[in-house]
């Protein structure tokens, strides 16, 4: 029997992405236990990642180049696979590109779209899948001001709204209101480890340049740290399955999974908006379904977790 919330509805997690790549390096652990839990996961994927560049020098061909789009959709699909979403869906916008690029002018990119139509897309898509829990982007235009990013915090907010309320986008299907709104991210907590445990290993740390480009400080914004530590394979294949993004000798490779598990097991988050109420202050959550779970089938609480300091 799948986990239900406190009506009877079955769980679902919906997550929302700017390109494809971006659900592996982000909460792909916590999207691969719920899945293995039970809980239905959907992915929302913004645009086509038709911008990026080849990261991995062997995947960088001429026949790759000429069919990007397509072989950006192919590692999508099966990174999907490995983590264990059980429904994907195209939001259908072009990849924005970066500031002041040509790309960046295309009227069908995802930055130019109409707000309200943006909106009105994701709208469906909740309403159709009827998810008690977002996870989105935070409003990040200092550290990252990628625009893809930004529209993807920019349509989460008011479609979290307006995917319960009849008088809005009435074509779109029954309303749903989700429950709780995170936003996923790196504490500086979590990057200092990671980097300090480069360096005792006798290796370059890939953060060194996030602390040369001033990473913020927000450790106590983050309220859930989901334990992933069983689960961190699963991201690995999917990583991997971005065969032109991720390079297998490169950045998110160079810790072993064993390695992770030990010196930080955890998916963090942000509670932005929630319904059910919110942790109490100096406390965290382990679990983005708290309060919304049936009473019945609350997990076992873990007390191992991250406090902010």
């Amino acid at each position: 029997m799948s986990p239900t919330d406190r009506d009877g509805h079955r769980l679902a997690l919906l997550s929302v992405h700017a390109h494809p790549d971006d659900e592996a390096s982000k909460g792909a652990g916590t999207v691969a236990r719920y899945h293995d839990e039970g809980i239905w996961c959907v992915l929302v994927c913004c645009t086509g990642g038709e911008a990026g560049d080849i990261l991995n020098p062997a995947a960088d061909t001429p026949e790759v180049r000429e069919h990007l789009p397509e072989v950006r959709l192919q590692e999508l699909e099966a990174s999907v696979a490995a983590i264990g979403y059980d429904a994907l869906h195209l939001l259908g916008y072009y990849d924005s590109g970066m500031p002041d690029t040509e790309v960046n002018a295309r009227p069908d990119n995802f930055a130019n779209a109409p707000l309200d139509e943006a909106v009105g897309r994701l709208v469906a898509i909740i309403r159709a899948e009827r998810p008690q829990v977002i996870v989105t982007y935070a409003d990040d235009r200092r550290f990252y001001p990628h625009p893809d990013h930004i529209r993807v915090h920019e349509i989460s907010g008011p479609a979290f709204d307006a995917a319960g309320d009849p008088a809005r986008y009435p074509d779109a299907g029954p309303p749903w209101q989700p429950s709780k709104m995170y936003y996923t991210g790196f504490s500086r907590r979590r990057v200092q480890i990671l980097h300090d445990e480069h360096i005792r290993r006798g290796e370059e740390s890939p953060f060194q340049r996030w602390f040369e480009r001033d990473f913020p400080d927000q450790d106590r914004v983050f309220t859930t740290f989901v334990d992933v530590g069983p689960w961190l394979g699963r991201r690995r294949q999917a990583l991997l399955a971005h065969r032109t993004q991720v390079d297998p000798e490169g950045f998110w490779m160079r810790l072993p999974d064993e390695v992770l598990g030990e010196v930080f097991p955890y998916d963090e988050y942000v509670l932005a908006r929630s319904r059910v109420g919110r942790p109490a202050e100096g406390e965290t959550e382990d679990d983005l379904f708290d309060g919304v779970r049936d009473a019945d089938q609350q997990p076992e609480r873990v007390d191992t977790l991250p406090r902010p300091s």
